[in-house]
């Protein structure tokens, strides 16, 4: 069986648009949902990057980081029914 990534797939390079009102919006929604921690590595420029662009967005970082981490559960699902 051939192996294949879903980061091979056209549907997976579609830019990454946030819209700050929908997370916002999701954040309150979910603000008493039990979360569990993890631990991911990141380097230095990867987690400044990550705060420049959240702090565009105007929502705090890790926020951005779930919502990346979502985004791209979701594409992969949709990528798999294909």
């Amino acid at each position: 069986m051939k192996k294949s990534y879903v980061k091979s797939l056209k549907e997976y390079d579609a830019p990454a648009i946030l819209d700050a009102s929908k997370i916002l919006d999701a954040m309150k929604r979910y603000k008493n949902v039990r979360k569990r921690p993890t631990s991911v590595a990141l380097d230095d420029s990867t987690i400044n990057e990550l705060k420049k662009t959240a702090g565009k967005q105007g929502i705090p970082y890790q926020v951005l980081i779930r919502v990346f981490i979502l985004d791209g559960l979701e594409r992969t699902k949709k990528a798999g029914q294909k």
